[in-house]
């Protein structure tokens, strides 16, 4: 797999997650994966916790005892968050969808900012955070070049289309792993 999905169809091996659905309904349809409310389980065994927008604050902090407003002064809704057991990680997924030039642009430049934030309400579960932005091919354009250089000299990360789920510490199904 080449960096942040830049190469070509060939590259990709194993379970990917398109951003054409969400990241709880991807999983609960791939062979070996199933779904109980938030818990992700694979043969079984739990391998992660999936939460979106206000969830994230309403079971996962609530369950971790973290009252958000004593570490960031406003919520951030992630479009999708996974908290992956096996390695004690809590991704933050965002999913950008661009048709027209517009307000996405310059929402990219904010992954530093918000990644803090996440590991600002994180720290006291010890838990470690990822931000990762799932683009469409819009920002495949050259005009992009700079920002996507930024988001990666910040710490993020970026995929276009598809994030490999073993970029994600998940175990992939033998069956689905193409050599």
């Amino acid at each position: 797999m080449i960096k942040s999905g830049k190469g070509g169809g060939n590259t990709r091996t194993g379970l990917i997650f398109e951003g054409k659905t969400d990241l709880a309904t991807f999983l609960s349809r791939q062979p070996h994966y199933s779904m109980s409310g938030h818990d992700v389980f694979f043969d079984d065994d739990k391998v992660a916790e999936v939460y979106k927008k206000h969830d994230f604050y309403k079971v996962f902090l609530k369950k971790l005892g973290i009252d958000w407003t004593q570490y960031i002064s406003k919520k951030l809704l992630p479009d999708d968050s996974i908290f992956v057991l096996l390695n004690n990680k809590l991704f933050i997924i965002e999913c950008k969808h661009q048709e027209v030039a517009g307000s996405v642009d310059e929402k990219l430049q904010t992954c530093d900012f918000k990644r803090k934030q996440y590991k600002k309400l994180m720290a006291p579960a010890n838990i470690d955070v990822e931000y990762i932005y799932l683009l469409d091919d819009w920002f495949r354009d050259p005009k992009y070049k700079d920002v996507l250089d930024y988001i990666q000299s910040v710490g993020c990360d970026y995929y276009f289309e598809y994030i490999p789920l073993t970029r994600l510490g998940l175990p992939v199904p033998e069956e689905l792993i193409e050599d």
